[in-house]
């Protein structure tokens, strides 16, 4: 399945415990079709105190933030900042060749249903 949803974007969740609130999209996982938002969806990891560890974290509780599913958020729409659904519009450009000539071609652009305009 095709998501809409990019890294970067802003997002508000729409359903379970963080309801309502909004963050920037930091990973999206296209394959579980899993998104992580900043500071939606936090969870508490126990880590056991490890002596051989290199890498410098010695154990305790670490809060970090846990996926979410694309299907619980929706884009914000940058024009009022309310939550919109994701469309699609074809527009027509000119592109060059290597050797300078042009020709006609076509390239999809996310837009919001909301305004309409171009995200």
């Amino acid at each position: 399945m095709a998501m809409s949803i990019k890294k970067g974007d802003t997002v508000q969740v729409i359903s379970g415990k963080d309801r309502g609130a909004t963050g920037r999209v930091i990973v999206v996982d296209h394959v579980k079709e899993l998104v992580i938002v900043e500071g939606v969806n936090r969870v508490k990891r126990h880590n056991k105190v490890d002596a051989t560890n290199r890498s410098g974290t010695t154990g305790g509780i670490e809060i970090k933030e846990a996926p979410v599913h694309v299907s619980n958020v929706m884009l914000i729409d940058p024009s009022d900042d309310r939550a919109t659904r994701i469309g699609f519009r074809k527009d027509k450009v000119t592109k060059n060749r290597p050797d300078g000539t042009t020709y006609e071609s076509t390239r999809s652009v996310r837009i919001a249903r909301r305004s309409g305009k171009e995200i």
